[in-house]
């Protein structure tokens, strides 16, 4: 881990740092666009880019990481780096691309921090850079050996298109050469990489939100706003069916556990497609442990998987599903209106809980599921976009 010379170094100088890490990384893909504007054409996401969301989250990532060697110098942030090192492997991030990081981010430090940046300084927050960069490679390496690819994307047909809301549309894949799908599990996502009207090759990451046979599902919502979802609104505007996608193998820290401990699965929104899909393998193997589902959504018609989400459940034996609306469209329960809250609900101490939407609703479940008993290492989270909760426990 960090040298003991080192992590004095960086001990002095986080202060510093962290109150400059936003300007760094600001600096940063500058730089790195500059020099390579291929990456933010066909890389990385041009809508976390422009509302700064990314920089955010490459801010904190940084910081959690030093501060975690400089506290447990003994210990390896490996649940964050499990979670990086699956986002970059289904976006096919190669290992020479750390040395092209390494030079602009150094190249940033340098420009933010001036005169502060002694060869004392630069030689300790290289050794945190490299520690984690090499970490990173070593976890995708194994990664890509487990999917049989260099994280290539390979062609996938859309064989079918549903709607299941009025901005929700599902979309059924199969491989487009006829082969097998990718052995996954529950609760993983893929990238697809689609061309754009200015070309473009931009990619998004989306559960998968099923388990059909012979194929992959995918749900996704169109993102409005400015900016609006570049991919999300192509993928709603111009692929149907017989259309051909290009899509990574599976990936994803946050897989459903075998096992009977009991379970919490919690969702709000489109955040529902990851846990439609761990329901849809209790049901398909027919497990008996018990199982909290947990969903809020603006209203019923907002509801994507609406039907199916009580279906699945009814299929559990030891399944109860709770439903929250803040604006019900029709006769609803008045302690079942408004924000989704657990206080009220026998949630198991023992159970594992899955989590995804959006970071408040995550923040305030995760909060209840600690007042409830249950140990936060056993409180799992996924995100939509740049994960602004990496190093937090």
């Amino acid at each position: 881990m960090l040298s003991e010379k080192s992590a004095e170094t960086v001990r002095a100088t986080l202060p510093a740092v962290g109150a400059a890490i936003g300007e760094i990384t600001g600096s940063f893909y500058d730089r790195l666009f500059a020099a390579h504007p291929e990456l933010l054409r066909d890389l990385f996401n041009r809508g976390n880019q422009a509302d700064g969301s990314q920089r955010q989250a490459l801010a904190g990532s940084i910081a959690a990481f030093a501060t975690a060697l400089v506290e447990h110098p003994d210990q390896r942030p490996d649940a964050m780096l499990a979670r990086i090192a699956h986002k970059h492997a289904s976006l096919g991030i190669a290992p020479e691309q750390y040395q092209v990081v390494h030079t602009h981010l150094f190249a940033a430090i340098v420009q933010v921090l001036g005169d502060a940046v002694t060869p004392e300084v630069a030689a300790a927050w290289d050794e945190v850079y490299w520690l984690m960069a090499n970490a990173l490679i070593a976890i995708e390496a194994r990664l890509y050996e487990e999917s049989g690819t260099r994280g290539e994307r390979r062609p996938y047909t859309v064989v079918a298109r549903t709607a299941e809301t009025a901005d929700v549309a599902t979309f059924l894949l199969r491989p487009a050469d006829g082969g097998p799908v990718p052995a996954h599990r529950p609760g993983q996502y893929v990238s697809v990489q689609v061309e754009l009207a200015d070309g473009a090759r931009q990619i998004r990451q989306y559960s998968l939100s099923g388990r059909p046979d012979g194929g992959l599902q995918i749900t996704v919502k169109k993102v409005d706003g400015d900016p609006a979802g570049e991919v999300s609104n192509h993928l709603h505007q111009h692929v149907d069916e017989g259309a051909v996608l290009q899509v990574s193998a599976p990936f994803g820290d946050v897989q459903l556990a075998d096992g009977e401990r009991p379970l919490v699965l919690a969702s709000a929104g489109i955040g529902c497609t990851p846990i439609v899909g761990m329901l849809a393998h209790l049901a398909e193997t027919g497990a008996t442990r018990r199982v909290v589902a947990v969903h809020g959504d603006r209203q019923e018609s907002a509801h994507a998987f609406r039907d199916e989400f009580a279906q699945l459940v009814d299929k559990l034996p030891g399944g109860e599903a709770h439903v929250w609306y803040e604006r019900p469209e029709g006769e609803w329960p008045a302690e079942r209106t408004g924000l989704v809250d657990l206080t009220g609900l026998d949630v198991p101490a023992d159970a594992v809980a899955y989590l995804c939407g959006p970071l408040p609703f995550m923040r305030a479940v995760r909060t209840q599921l600690l007042a409830a008993g249950v140990p936060a290492a056993d409180i799992h989270y996924e995100v939509f976009g740049p994960d602004m909760w990496l190093g937090q426990s």
